[in-house]
């Protein structure tokens, strides 16, 4: 269980011990264990009453989402919630042989972050972590910083490895993404998948993991990638597939067929559950009421079941279904209100453009006023106006518009966000 066999694919009041005990819930990761060719996995609070023929299942671990560099309200020290996931992983009875990381290392792909967070993640007793981006990794240079420490040799970010039987496959979907579009794979690296499986054996365990979902959890937030359904396909014969997931900080989880999805906790801050708030994105949760909404991940997968299948332990003790975690969490929750803006300015509010579409005459400068707690980038769709930088909270972009026309647009950070220009 200790060899690889690894593939050259070229082709505010609070101190910071009271914070540290309120963003407990925060540090989390999930332990996977291999039985019989089927995944499995363990909440890290039950590890100490497994028996001793489950702690010789363990195998590997996840973490996800780390975005070091974020310090808003929702969580203002996320490195120090990641030092508690590795703390958490450390204290494993058996430590995991190795350890996935599903995107968003860092808020804003600069070195400093990548430089803190493998600080922190280098302090995990495991034999390797393997990584795949997340859209926050790849904000500046293409990825190029990215890849350059994470890829794995590899020229796309994508790649393959064999351990224990296993086959490995981290797949990149945050690049090149279009205007409202999901995550996306594209044909090349479909092609390469194709090419990566076809001589294995049906028997052959398959754990696949990406960062944006490689299932429809919410396309309306962006939660899902546009050709998934052409990766599942290349992975019928397998009797298992199991695929990992961040992006959405949260767990959820779903059965289809031979192939059990799962989506991570982040370790640095909660989004709301699907559908029950305006819009995704950091929330901010009351420090009493930590402890008893959210916790630990236990995941438990039901075989033929279409729906999910979703279990949380809270740092209570108790168990409960983490949809109705989340929907508790986000009962109240309502859109946020922000002053108004000069006229010809869009504001970036709740993941959308206000107004959607803005009509000005020739020669007019518009500008865009980012007014979210995460990083958007604002692209012209036919580059008809100069591309912002990325735009992190209160930060503008100024374009003038000259010529009489309709000028569309999108952020390349979350592609289901679009506008349009109108230019008399």
């Amino acid at each position: 269980m200790t060899e690889y066999i690894e593939h050259d694919h070229t082709d505010d009041g609070v101190d910071r011990k009271g914070f540290l005990k309120c963003m407990a819930w925060a540090g989390t990761g999930v332990i996977w264990a291999l039985s019989g060719g089927v995944l499995k996995s363990y909440a890290m609070s039950s590890l100490a009453t497994m028996t001793d023929a489950q702690k010789n299942e363990i195998f590997f671990a996840q973490i996800s989402d780390s975005h070091i560099g974020f310090s808003k309200d929702a969580n203002k020290d996320v490195t120090a919630t990641l030092q508690l996931a590795v703390d958490r992983l450390n204290a494993v009875p058996r430590r995991p042989s190795l350890v996935l990381h599903t995107g968003d290392i860092s808020q804003l792909s600069k070195a400093s972050e990548f430089d803190t967070a493998d600080q922190v993640i280098k302090g995990i007793k495991t034999e390797r972590v393997f990584y795949v981006p997340g859209e926050h990794d790849v904000l500046t240079d293409n990825g190029a910083q990215y890849l350059q420490r994470y890829g794995n040799k590899s020229p796309k970010g994508y790649y393959s490895f064999d351990h224990s039987g296993v086959r490995f496959i981290g797949l990149v979907n945050v690049m090149d993404l279009k205007a409202g579009g999901l995550g996306s794979l594209g044909a090349e690296q479909l092609d390469w998948l194709k090419r990566d499986v076809q001589s294995l054996k049906s028997s052959t365990p398959i754990v696949v993991f990406a960062h944006i979902p490689l299932w429809a959890v919410y396309p309306q937030w962006g939660w899902g990638t546009d050709d998934s359904a052409q990766a599942l396909a290349l992975l019928k014969k397998f009797g298992s597939v199991t695929v990992l997931n961040g992006h959405i900080h949260q767990t959820l989880q779903k059965v289809e067929g031979n192939v059990r999805f799962h989506t991570a906790f982040s370790t640095a801050f909660p989004q709301p559950a699907p559908g029950t708030a305006p819009s995704p994105g950091p929330m901010t949760v009351e420090a009493d009421k930590l402890k008893s909404v959210l916790g630990i991940c236990s995941v438990t997968f039901v075989p033929g079941a279409h729906t999910l299948a979703i279990v949380d332990s809270t740092l209570d003790g108790d168990a409960v279904a983490a949809g109705a975690v989340m929907a508790g969490m986000n009962h109240n929750a309502t859109k946020k209100t922000f002053p108004k803006l000069p006229a010809n300015t869009i504001g970036i509010d709740n993941f959308a453009f206000a107004p959607k579409a803005l009509t000005v005459t020739a020669g007019t400068s518009v500008t865009w006023v980012n007014r979210d707690d995460v990083p958007h980038l604002i692209i012209s769709t036919t580059g008809k106006f100069p591309n912002s930088k990325v735009l992190d909270t209160d930060q503008q972009h100024v374009a003038t518009m000259n010529t009489p026309g309709e000028y569309p647009y999108f952020c390349s950070i979350h592609p289901t966000m679009v506008g349009k220009i109108i230019v008399k």
